[in-house]
């Protein structure tokens, strides 16, 4: 049993929700990177429950290094880190041992480890343990960025409302990912933003939850990033997007939306660009990615998030125990929506599997330009 990720850099989760400490394990970090311990922290602050629209639980989140960072740089040595939990209420789950919890890891859980799994809060399975996994993004965006490379994500949709899209220029993508870069929930449009919180506080009342798509975009990558099969852009991506709890779905450019389109529409014609001297695409429906290698256009992705399945409501479901059926009502603190809180878990996640890809190719020293 594992659970780390990444060929060139390899990072290894550990913790539970209501144990000790939740952390990560980097190996194949550079030496003499710089951390910018404000956009580490500032990166977690995004992750952070924020009033009526998400769970009571509030942590401090402060990163504590424990090896492989000193005096202000990466060592090049494996890079650990904890963060404490500090507002567990384990009460909350002792009626919930034997509940299994519809849509929820508790008997799956169960049947891979036995029972002997900490089951408090989800154990190992809580989005809690995003939050090692937005640290250790935050150093990858950091190093991306000097690159000249940005990612970003906002809500394009939640239930039947829709945020404006990106754009379709590197320009007007770059201009979106700022725009919701500072923003805690991370809506292009004001009116949208409101019509989603609002929507996300009537689920609250009822007892219920909701979900929605995120969009994400690269812009800045240079073409020829990828392998064409089992380490392409796409196969990558989607293993670490598929990690984060809750996301159901997962497509790049056009998407699901090919299966409408015929190959006239859906092929992307090469132009030149005289003055950037780059050959590009005039549209970008396949995503900045062909045959599983980076194009040089902004790279796309759409990511499924599924409603909180901790909702108020009576369900049907079964006693471990007395292997009876029963009507569960849970308690405690939970989210009405996890996608605004999970969009920059997804940033992470790309800034991780793009810096092992460009790492596959020009090796662990592109990242400190040592």
């Amino acid at each position: 049993m594992k659970s780390s990720f990444g060929s060139a850099i390899e990072i290894s989760l550990f913790g539970e929700s209501h144990g000790k400490a939740i952390g990560a394990v980097i190996n194949g970090l550079a030496p003499g990177i710089l951390l910018d311990l404000d956009l580490i922290q500032k990166q977690l602050n995004k992750r952070k429950p924020q009033g009526k629209i998400s769970t009571q639980r509030q942590e401090g989140d402060e990163l504590v290094f424990l090896s492989g960072y000193f005096e202000g740089f990466t060592t090049g040595t494996p890079l650990c880190f904890i963060i404490e939990n500090q507002c567990q209420h384990s009460k909350d789950y002792g009626e919930l041992k034997n509940l299994l919890r519809p849509s929820h890891a508790d008997y799956t859980a169960y049947a891979k480890y036995l029972g002997f799994q900490d089951y408090r809060g989800g154990g190992h399975f809580s989005g809690r343990i995003t939050a090692p996994l937005v640290a250790a993004g935050a150093i990858c965006l950091q190093v991306l960025a000097t690159k000249g490379i940005h990612i970003g994500t906002h809500i394009s949709k939640l239930q039947q409302i829709s945020d404006v899209s990106f754009g379709n220029t590197e320009a007007e993508i770059l201009a979106g990912i700022h725009a919701v870069d500072d923003k805690y929930f991370p809506a292009i449009s004001e009116q949208a933003e409101q019509e989603m919180i609002a929507c996300i506080e009537e689920a609250q009342r009822s007892g219920d939850s909701v979900g929605g798509i995120l969009e994400s975009a690269i812009v800045g990558i240079e073409p020829g990033i990828g392998e064409p099969f089992f380490q392409s852009i796409e196969s990558v991506f989607s293993q670490l997007l598929f990690s984060i709890p809750g996301v159901k779905g997962v497509s790049f450019g056009a998407g699901f939306d090919f299966g409408k389109m015929q190959g006239s529409a859906a092929n992307d014609s090469f132009c030149y660009d005289k003055e950037q001297k780059q050959i590009k695409t005039v549209t970008n429906h396949n995503g900045g990615i062909n045959g599983g290698i980076s194009n040089g256009m902004p790279i796309l992705v759409q990511c499924a998030v599924k409603p909180t399945p901790s909702i108020y409501q009576p369900q049907q479901t079964v006693n471990m125990a007395t292997k009876e059926e029963e009507t569960l009502q849970i308690t405690g603190r939970h989210d009405p929506a996890i996608i605004h809180r999970a969009r920059v878990v997804v940033d992470s996640m790309l800034a991780i599997g793009l810096v092992d890809l460009y790492c596959a190719r020009y090796g662990y020293l592109w990242m400190s330009d040592k």
